[in-house]
């Protein structure tokens, strides 16, 4: 073999690598994949029960634009079963207990002569972090408090071992309504920060979490890791759960200074020169698809939404969902992964039956499938 050749060679076999890198590995007609080279759909506050009717029209007497409230959730546990792998968690600070354990929209109703669902305030009782969206009006929630929440999920994946990867976002709420008996938020600081690590580790042990320090591995940085070698292979992501804690860029910044060891269990929103970028929060498929593309091109990984506040459900408008599809952001979330929850029954956002398919920009659909 001449020089010439012995390069041209060489040249070829090391794109072909590179390629099959980043299209997803073949080997004996199987497909190899990265855990970010999958794309699932979520759902957004997946605790969430819905509003009852008699307390939303007093809501939006009083609030029209509040109709973006109107929507609801099966359990934990049904989404799970169903196949979703992508959800959201609101968490709300409740140090000595009973903060939230007499929503206002209960006398609400009872001034107008109106019974009430059933509501049980033992459950709030407890010190820890609680689980609802607007405090006081919507307050029901499939799992009240944080630790139920995460005992729910722990549950089903341990009976699912072999499962995708769960990412969950946590959201910490650090605001209600400002009105007089309406329940006061606490704000989150590195205290508060520091108790939801612990309340996450109290559930889950490290070994069932894919986190920023395992992805990091030996590399400098996480996101030196992420760009330079990848995520972790699909197999060793199979039956754990990632968090990606979604605030606000001060809170962000909170949780992620001064740990240069990477020993936080949640992965942050952070920006994308950051040393702790590697998952990002990014809710507009439309307005921000090529940013979405370009960060999933370099290995990242994104959430971003379908549908919000009701409206695309209600107009049946599909255009957020196709453009998270061709961006390829690995998490899509959506209030109507069933046309039953949608308001005219007739809005769905699945992948043609299913909730969860290799990415199309790293693997043709033809030449894999996922179990």
């Amino acid at each position: 073999m001449n020089h010439l050749h012995k390069h041209f060679t060489l040249t070829v076999v090391f794109v072909c690598l590179s390629f099959a890198a980043l299209r997803g590995q073949h080997s004996g007609g199987a497909v190899h994949l990265k855990m970010n080279q999958v794309q699932v759909i979520g759902s957004h506050n997946s605790y969430k029960i819905g509003i009852e009717k008699p307390l939303m029209d007093l809501i939006l007497a009083e609030r029209p634009e509040a109709k973006g409230l109107d929507y609801a959730h099966i359990s934990l546990t049904e989404q799970l079963d169903l196949g979703l792998r992508g959800l959201e968690i609101d968490v709300l600070y409740d140090p000595e207990g009973g903060r939230f354990s007499h929503p206002k929209g209960l006398d609400m109703l009872n001034a107008q002569g109106v019974q009430a669902m059933p509501y049980n305030p033992e459950a709030m009782k407890d010190p820890g972090f609680k689980v609802l969206h607007v405090p006081d009006i919507d307050f029901r929630s499939h799992c009240a408090t944080f630790k139920a929440c995460l005992s729910d999920i722990k549950d089903w994946s341990q009976s699912h071992s072999d499962h995708l990867p769960i990412i969950i976002t946590i959201n910490p709420k650090t605001s209600g309504l400002d009105k007089p008996g309406f329940a006061k938020v606490i704000p989150f600081d590195k205290k508060v920060l520091d108790a939801l690590d612990k309340e996450i580790l109290k559930v889950l042990d490290v070994d069932h979490l894919i986190t920023p320090k395992q992805v990091k591995g030996k590399q400098k940085t996480l996101r030196k890791a992420i760009v330079d070698k990848g995520w972790p292979d699909l197999a060793e992501a199979r039956g754990k759960i990632l968090f990606v804690l979604d605030a606000g860029k001060d809170l962000t910044d909170l949780y992620i200074t001064g740990d240069e060891a990477y020993a936080r269990p949640m992965f942050a929103n952070t920006d994308s020169e950051n040393p702790h970028a590697a998952f990002f929060i990014m809710n507009d498929p439309i307005e921000q698809e090529k940013d979405i593309a370009a960060r999933v091109k370099q290995g990242f990984m994104v959430r971003t939404r379908s549908d919000a506040d009701t409206r695309e459900a209600r107009t049946g408008d599909k255009r957020r969902f196709e453009a998270a599809i061709r961006s390829g952001a690995q998490v899509i979330t959506t209030d109507y992964y069933l046309k039953s929850l949608s308001p005219n029954k007739d809005f769905e956002i699945v992948f043609d039956g299913k909730y969860s398919r290799c990415n199309p920009v790293f693997v043709k659909s033809s030449a894999c499938e996922l179990k």
